[in-house]
């Protein structure tokens, strides 16, 4: 089977194409493994709202919910029993794409209670049980990037354990994220890991900035401010690629990166672009995907936006070095017509972690009911 030409161009201009998106049925099918080998698909991120419409779609749960109901299960330990065992599967599907980077793609993802966003140990705790439990190398812990969450970033990253850090939405903040990893990768090192195993992606959510900011622009009505927008979430996802570089690349503050790589071959953690299904039916939908083309850069599609790509998606290239003054530019507008944008990344990342709460609550209900309706279909 050939790839799709147009994601076949997007990983040659350097993105790896993850697919946002799991569900049993969809390993079980070969699903998983036919976008492999026909969609460039390298990688898989979870999250409570995708694990909580798996488990609500068909039958494919239906025979572990009866083991799970007969062995006195709760909500919570169905749940982690049910994602871990998805997450584990689909890790050795991409076995051999993990096998074939070197570790770099063949990633798939599993979240931290989004409950614990704001608890430092309990977070700590958490990623170290699911990174036993599924036992893959291949995996990916998902770490929020709360202040309470970059603590709990250098500690996993310090036990050897790769990381990928969520819910990033400034360029500071994610300073702060870039800073966590090079002090968990420092830490591990010295604890006798092998840090050139040890990998990292960083978060970065892009449509969800532009449907705050456009929100507010059109809130302030001037035409100043209604040119602007649809411009904030690229200018600020190429914000962080400017800072990324800086980082790990050819800026200024390379030096650390630098010595932990020659000194036990650390990895560059790398940016990946989150939330590029657009919300807006007045953008091209795959303005998020396109337009932040980059080396090195890790891209994770809902399955509308993989398919709108594969279908008409034209990869011009490198869409984002060099954009960094351009893209300062967009954000001194932004201050200058009025928009509090201290206040926008507050707001986004508490939303964030409230829906992926409210998605968690919601599969906790779902697998309560669940559980429940085969336990009275038993009797």
């Amino acid at each position: 089977m050939a790839q799709n030409e147009n994601l076949a161009a997007l990983s040659a201009a350097g993105v790896s194409v993850w697919l946002d998106d799991l569900s049993r049925d969809r390993i079980q099918s070969g699903n998983l493994a036919d976008l492999i080998a026909t969609r460039s698909i390298v990688g898989v991120t979870t999250n409570p709202t995708i694990f909580q419409g798996a488990l609500s779609k068909g039958h494919a749960y239906d025979a572990q919910l009866r083991d799970l109901t007969a062995q006195g299960a709760d909500a919570d330990a169905a749940i982690r029993t049910i994602t871990t065992d998805d997450v584990r599967a689909a890790c050795d599907v991409f076995a051999k794409v993990f096998a074939d980077t070197d570790g770099v793609d063949g990633r798939v993802s599993i979240e931290v209670d989004p409950r614990l966003a704001f608890d430092t140990d309990k977070t700590v705790a958490q990623a170290v049980e699911l990174w036993k439990i599924v036992d893959r190398p291949n995996l990916f812990i998902k770490i929020p990037a709360t202040e309470a969450g970059l603590p709990a970033i250098t500690r996993v990253l310090s036990e050897g354990i790769s990381v990928n850090v969520t819910l990033i939405f400034s360029v500071e903040r994610y300073l702060s994220v870039m800073g966590a990893y090079l002090d968990g990768i420092r830490n591990a090192s010295l604890g006798g890991h092998d840090v050139g195993k040890i990998h990292s992606v960083a978060s970065f959510f892009v449509s969800r900035v532009d449907t705050e900011i456009d929100a507010r622009l059109e809130k302030i009505g001037t035409p100043e401010a209604l040119e602007l927008r649809g411009k904030a979430g690229l200018a600020n996802a190429r914000l962080a690629y400017a800072a990324y570089r800086d980082v790990f690349v050819d800026g200024k503050h390379i030096s650390t990166y630098q010595y932990l790589h020659a000194n036990g071959g650390a990895n560059r953690q790398r940016p990946l672009w989150a939330s590029t299904g657009v919300k807006n039916p007045d953008y091209p939908d795959t303005l998020y995907v396109i337009d932040l083309a980059a080396p090195n850069t890790v891209n994770t599609m809902p399955e509308k936006t993989l398919d709108a790509v594969a279908d008409h998606g034209t990869v011009r290239g490198d869409e984002v070095s060099d954009t960094g003054e351009e893209s300062q530019q967009v954000f001194d507008r932004l201050a200058a017509v009025g928009v509090d944008l201290a206040d926008v990344f507050a707001v986004l990342e508490r939303e964030g972690v409230d829906k992926f709460v409210k998605s968690w609550d919601e599969l906790l209900q779902a697998t309560t009911t669940a559980l429940s309706d085969t336990s009275a279909g038993s009797k």
